[in-house]
């Protein structure tokens, strides 16, 4: 088995694997990571979204020679219970979780688009958060999150 060689969560990560093998198996079986979640396996759902060199991806379908060399980020990456990312803070001041099964897929939807653009309109987070599902309906409140951590992001 050849060895992929990525960062994951800001660590040198090596994995011996097949170069096709889907990222999300690698993430979830191999290394451990529960963040990512199984949806549609078909990149159709947004639950496994990850962040691969600053944009988000759907590691269902993403392979893992697609990410050799490359930073990837996981939900497990972005805050902790000691220091939340600042989408994380809002996401709760918001209430907008619910079931959670589909909420590390779209905060990392989110945290790409704040990368690229630290001001976002409303409609660009609905365009970003657009290809996430959630069967909630907690849409609304995760928009006025995702504007409210860029808020608290742009005053730091």
């Amino acid at each position: 088995m050849p060895r992929i060689r990525f960062r994951l969560n800001g660590v040198a990560t090596d994995v011996d694997a097949d170069p096709d093998h889907v990222l999300l198996d690698v993430l979830r079986g191999r290394l451990g990571l529960t963040g990512p979640h199984f949806g549609c396996g078909s990149g159709e759902c947004g639950a496994c979204r990850v962040i691969v060199s600053d944009h988000a991806v759907t590691a269902c379908d993403t392979p893992l020679w697609a990410v050799k060399d490359k930073d990837v980020t996981t939900i497990e990456g972005l805050g902790s219970a000691e220091r939340p990312h600042p989408l994380q803070r809002a996401f709760i001041a918001e209430q907008a979780l619910q079931c959670g099964y589909c909420v590390s897929g779209i905060l990392m939807s989110a945290a790409a688009l704040l990368k690229q653009n630290p001001s976002p309109t409303e409609a660009e987070v609905r365009g970003a958060l657009d290809r996430n599902l959630c069967r909630c309906g907690s849409h609304n409140r995760m928009v006025r999150a995702v504007l409210r951590a860029a808020h608290e992001m742009a005053a730091q």
